[in-house]
């Protein structure tokens, strides 16, 4: 198969950088969020294979090899459509975590830090934004004097 019917038959096309510098036209096949909230993308690359005919001959040719990526090392093509691409753990890898403060006296006992925030313990609990809205809406959660998350949720 030449590279004008892979373009037709799979897609997206991004541009991926290799960890060496190189850069490669690569396939799209998902995007995964890490428990750690960043962002990886599988695809797959097409890079030169060989196959054996029938009548024992053998041609050069391209063959689909899976790879992931970091989503840094992906740059988007224009033209492309990346709407359909699966994405999984958009809300494993929550943008919001909430932590136990205290169990005892008077409430909140919680406090609402954004993922990436220094302030939050280990230990502390991914929630969506709609959760942490609440959590702070309902005065059950303080928000972080540092990362102040009441700003991105509001």
């Amino acid at each position: 198969m030449d590279e004008e019917q892979w373009r037709q038959m799979a897609g997206p096309w991004a541009r991926a950088r290799m960890p060496d510098g190189q850069e490669l036209d690569v396939i799209v096949t998902g995007r995964q969020r890490a428990p750690d909230g960043s962002w990886w993308y599988t695809a797959e690359a097409i890079l030169p294979d060989r196959r054996v005919e029938a009548d024992g001959s053998v041609r050069p040719v391209g063959a689909p090899t899976p790879i992931v990526l970091p989503s840094d090392r992906v740059t988007p093509i224009p033209g492309e459509d990346y709407a359909a691409v699966p994405t999984e753990g958009a809300v494993a890898g929550r943008q919001w975590r909430v932590e136990r403060l205290r169990e005892y006296g008077s409430g909140p006992w919680r406090r609402v830090h954004r993922r990436d925030c220094w302030q939050a313990r280990a230990g502390a609990e991914s929630v969506t934004a709609a959760s942490a809205r609440e959590l702070l809406r309902r005065g059950e959660a303080l928000p972080c004097d540092v990362c102040r998350p009441e700003r991105g949720l509001a």
